[in-house]
């Protein structure tokens, strides 16, 4: 490791870090919730709008025309504006165009040309071992931060959260060495040759240098379906479940311990859309859908992984339980508005 450092590093460096931006989250004062609020009291930190920053994290530009890809959680304020900070004098309101928060990516655009981007390998070729260097806003205050390790590990699957209890399942992701922290999320992962390879989105903070990258190809097909249709498309079912395991099944007496229990998640809400797929299918509350397209659902293979790899107008057969007995539907699956 030692053999690199002061050659590839340093030119890798001036080649990528003025595309690597910090994502600026500002929110005005009446829409600020209580947990906000309380932690920003005594030292609030206004925009020129009289907003108070409310969060941020890092990102990078991907095209002359000011695409960016950061982390969904970064920016998963739907009340707040964001902006991008290229450089002191260089600040741009940036428009969300999809939020992800299945895979935890997020595209942004600002208005422009000409701007510094940086390449995109093909993630699908990335090897255990191989170099990485992260670099992202450190701690939310140390601007193009840079480290570098290997890739430790393929493949890696977690649960995801942060401070403002913003929780997921991540699968496939690259694991590395190369130091993320907070405020690195959204940052690129750069291979030797200076090209993405992943986008940073978690650490485990009770263990040394384990961080975790959305590999970049991942990203890749979201942006290429918004310069196609001006959104991501996804299908769409309409319902609202918890996955069971063993605990929720013997506490609540259920006949299995994998599916998907169809159950509001607050009072008042209704846990099968009206004109869904699922109403018209007929689904009500508490049905256990227990496979989607012939293959069963669980832990490791939720529903919104299987829903994800379908497509839209897709007729699919959902098997499900109701009182203890076992009913088949025909599903259309219809795009999510």
């Amino acid at each position: 490791m030692f053999l690199m450092i002061g050659s590839p590093v340093k030119k890798i460096a001036q080649k990528v870090c003025p595309a690597v931006i910090t994502i600026v989250a500002s929110k005005d004062i009446p829409k600020l919730d209580a947990t906000s609020f309380l932690c920003l009291q005594g030292d609030l930190d206004l925009n020129k709008k009289g907003q108070a920053r409310v969060g941020g994290g890092s990102g990078f530009i991907v095209s002359k025309d000011g695409y960016v890809f950061t982390c969904a959680h970064v920016v998963k304020d739907l009340d707040a504006d964001y902006t991008i900070v290229i450089g002191p004098k260089q600040k741009y309101v940036a428009k969300v165009l999809s939020r992800d928060f299945l895979t935890d990516i997020a595209i942004l655009k600002i208005k422009g040309n000409n701007f510094p981007y940086l390449k995109l390998a093909n993630s699908d070729k990335v090897e255990l071992g191989q170099y990485a260097i992260s670099i992202g806003n450190s701690l939310g205050e140390f601007e193009d931060t840079i480290s570098l390790g290997i890739i430790s590990g393929l493949s890696r699957n977690i649960k995801a959260c942060d401070s403002m209890d913003f929780h997921t399942d991540l699968k496939g992701l690259f694991q590395t060495d190369a130091a993320i922290n907070n405020g690195n999320s959204g940052g690129p992962l750069i291979n030797i040759k200076g090209e993405v390879i992943g986008i940073n989105t978690a650490m485990i903070e009770k263990a040394q240098n384990i961080g975790f990258a959305i590999p970049i190809n991942c990203a890749l097909d979201d942006l290429l379906e918004i310069k196609k249709h001006g959104k991501i498309k996804r299908p769409y079912l309409g319902v609202k479940y918890v996955l069971l395991d063993k605990h929720i099944s013997e506490e609540n007496a259920l006949p299995t311990q994998k599916g998907a229990l169809i159950v509001r998640e607050r009072y008042g809400e209704n846990p099968v859309a009206k004109g869904s797929p699922a109403d018209k299918a007929g689904l009500r509350e508490y049905d256990i859908i227990i496979s989607f397209n012939k293959k069963m659902i669980s832990k490791e293979t939720p529903l919104a992984e299987l829903l994800g790899k379908a497509k839209i107008d897709q007729k699919v057969e959902i098997s499900f339980l109701r009182k203890g007995k076992l009913f088949k539907k025909q599903v259309v699956l219809q795009e999510k508005r």
